[in-house]
């Protein structure tokens, strides 16, 4: 790999500085023109829930590839409109033998997505939309996403046109292998087409690359729809051949979906259609029961929390759906708004690409009390469950539009940890594998200190109570799990100014000692735990530990200068990394580091941008996508700002890795080294929250009452 700079080449040195000025302006002037157009995300969100309940397209046009889940197997949707007896595609790869029709436009906003084609003479607009809004989770919690068209005739004459659309049962299984049963039922208003596994093994294992393999998929079709649906493996073959479903459900099962098991396909005969928009709808679920096992109990996903039927749920989602498509249009409009006042359009178009990976990360179940638990994926990675080095990264986004989410995520860690169980004097790392929070899994576990983060857990749990605290207005979480607060802020007194050889978040980086960005975090660490002494009445103790966060932050300095930055590690000169920690002294206005601090070190980074983005550190030329965002939001201005979050805007749209966001890619050549629709990327939202109107808005919002 190429190495960022060399100190021992002066002439080098000047070419090099040259090379980076005609950089930083062509990352400017891209920047601006990625600003002017749509973004191309690398994936586009359709249907996204939870980490199960996940569908993707991965290419530039929604008939390039089959859609698939977020870990690349295929779940595919497929979609058909008949034009005066020819057929077209506008969703799917297949069947080839019909043509695609031209896609448009594109467009992706925190709650929709959209797409415009034409051909035949008409229009078509598709519409997905998932009504995650975080100040609502009644809403949010409901596993529903509406598919929506919209057509119309563009050349002045009537067409006759139908709709169809194609779910295969892969999306109900893990593998094509495994035997489905399918069938239909009726809501009040609805038809609903069903699938799921034969053998309904609730909870039955836990990993990273797994799709659900119980509880039942739905296209739940409004009776003022005028549609006809059918459950066969030759539906799609009928419409192609005749314009027509076949006349009865295929009964022979259970069956595999390699093997011919049944297709849910629905078709909307509209008739002669002209200039006037005809619009038809339906609705995608996927329902489990039990979603998650926590210490031994398993939990409902929070919808049924006062029990709620499947056929209830949709009957009240079919009847929200135009108040709720509304709602949507505003919210979207609204936030992207704010994003673009926070960061320009260049990083308004990063955060949205986010939104819904952010939230469909995670499963929202209900506690034995009704309570709302949050239980994130650390997805493409080795699957664990309520990772706190996964809370940590993603908070911007909950504490920005609704703390009380951060809040549900947080109890089941602290609460594992307040255990005799956890008998170590530092935080936990997670709660097991997903969906199975059963206990830590990663490194020793409960059994001992082996590849531990001790400082690291210990470091966000302090800060995530202490920024709670501080979005929600009120402080029980920091009162409820004092005893645990203290045990690891003493903890971090001893351990955290310069610590020993250990992990950090940054794990895939190897042990490091003497890790410069992570006593940030302890030293920041401790400010909190001051904080929330000081709000708790404690004024001795938070007079003590805030001149020892003091102290320790004037001591850091001494020990990480090296020249014009400061080192990636103390006993190590000529290194340098990403402070991206320091952001919280920002967020909680600790004021333990001095400003001058954060100019020396951005000066610094801008002098090593590469095509794509500021690497992680010197060690290696890939970077974190969450970081990075942390790290430009240490900027005083704006014109800082743009300068460091260009190469990522260029990145979003030139990555060649079509995945869901990667948080870890190479910023020489844009490609992905590991891990992909993580929740981490709620990270992005940090500079959103660092703007104190902003953030008072939307946190007043979702904290006046409102909250459903």
């Amino acid at each position: 790999m190429r190495k960022p700079w060399r100190r021992s080449f002066p002439k080098d040195r000047w070419k090099l500085s040259v090379q980076r000025l005609f950089l930083l302006v062509g990352m400017f002037l891209c920047g601006c023109v990625a600003g002017a157009g749509q973004t191309r995300p690398p994936a586009v969100p359709l249907i996204t829930h939870n980490p199960y309940f996940s569908i993707w397209s991965m290419g530039d046009h929604l008939t390039d590839e089959k859609t698939e889940h977020w870990t690349g197997a295929q779940q595919p949707l497929t979609g058909l409109v008949r034009i005066d007896g020819k057929s077209y595609r506008f969703l799917g790869a297949r069947p080839q033998r019909s043509p695609a029709l031209r896609q448009r436009t594109q467009e992706v906003t925190p709650t929709h997505t959209r797409y415009q084609f034409e051909g035949g003479g008409i229009d078509l607009e598709l519409t997905f939309f998932t009504p995650a809004f975080p100040d609502d989770i009644n809403v949010l919690s409901r596993p529903v996403t509406y598919v929506t068209w919209n057509i119309h005739a563009t050349d002045g004459v009537g067409h006759d046109v139908d709709v169809y659309l194609d779910a295969d049962p892969r999306i109900a299984v893990n593998s094509a292998d495994q035997q489905v049963v399918w069938g239909r039922s009726r809501a009040r208003g609805l038809t609903v087409l069903n699938v799921g596994s034969r053998d309904q093994e609730v909870l039955n294992r836990s990993g990273d690359d797994l799709r659900v393999d119980w509880g039942y998929f739905h296209l739940a079709v409004p009776d003022t729809e005028s549609a006809e649906t059918a459950q066969s493996s030759s539906a799609v073959d009928d419409f192609l051949k005749n314009g027509k479903l076949p006349d009865a459900d295929e009964m022979d099962m259970p069956r595999t979906p390699q093997t011919g098991a049944a297709h849910l396909a629905v078709m909307f005969p509209l008739g002669q259609v002209g200039a006037r928009v005809v619009s038809r709808h339906l609705l995608v679920s996927y329902t489990q029961g039990f979603a998650i096992e926590y210490l031994r109990r398993r939990l409902r996903e929070y919808w049924q929390r006062d029990g709620l039927s499947i056929e209830q749920m949709l009957e009240d989602a079919e009847h929200d759906y135009s108040a709720l498509e509304t709602r949507g249009k505003r919210f979207d409009a609204e936030l992207t708004a704010d994003l673009e006042r926070a960061g320009e359009k260049s990083y308004a178009e990063l955060a949205i690409v986010a939104y819904r990976q952010t939230l469909a990360a995670h499963e929202l179940v209900a506690d034995a009390d009704g309570a709302p638990l949050m239980f994130p994926k650390e997805n493409f990675s080795n699957g664990c469950i309520a990772t706190v080095d996964v809370l940590y990264p993603s908070s911007p986004f909950f504490l920005l539009l609704n703390p009380r989410l951060l809040e549900a995520q947080l109890k089941p860690v602290l609460d594992y940890a307040a255990l005799p169980r956890w008998k170590w004097p530092f935080a936990p790392h997670d709660l097991g594998q997903y969906p199975l929070a059963d206990g830590q899994v990663y490194g020793g576990g409960e059994h001992n200190e082996e590849d531990q983060m001790p400082v690291e857990e210990s470091g966000n749990l302090l800060i995530l109570a202490a920024a709670l605290g501080q979005a929600e207005g009120e402080w029980h979480v920091a009162e409820r799990y004092w005893p645990l607060f203290t045990r690891w802020a003493d903890y971090l007194l001893q351990k955290g100014l310069d610590p020993e050889n250990q992990l950090s978040t940054d794990d895939f980086a190897g042990h490091l000692a003497h890790n410069a960005n992570l006593s940030i975090k302890a030293i920041e660490a401790l400010g909190a735990y001051a904080m929330m002494a000081r709000v708790l009445d404690k004024k001795a103790i938070a007079d003590d530990y805030s001149a020892k966060a003091k102290e320790m932050a004037a001591n850091w300095e001494s020990l990480a200068k090296d020249g014009d930055h400061y080192k990636l590690a103390f006993d190590k000169p000529g290194t340098w990394s990403q402070k991206y920690n320091l952001v919280w002294d920002q967020v909680l206005d600790l004021k333990l580091f001095p400003r001058s601090l954060r100019q020396t070190e951005l000066a610094f980074y801008q002098k090593h941008l590469n095509q794509y983005g500021l690497p992680l550190d010197n060690r290696k030329t890939y970077t974190k996508l969450d970081w990075e965002i942390w790290t430009a939001t240490l900027a005083d201005s704006a014109d800082q700002f743009r300068v460091l979050i260009a190469p990522i805007a260029k990145w979003l749209n030139e990555t060649p890795t079509r995945v869901p966001l990667t948080d870890w890619y190479e910023t020489i050549d844009g490609k992905q080294v590991g891990f992909q629709a993580r929740s981490v990327v709620g990270g992005i939202y940090i500079k959103a929250l660092a703007n104190s109107e902003i953030a008072g808005k939307w946190q007043h919002r979702a904290l006046s009452g409102k909250v459903k």
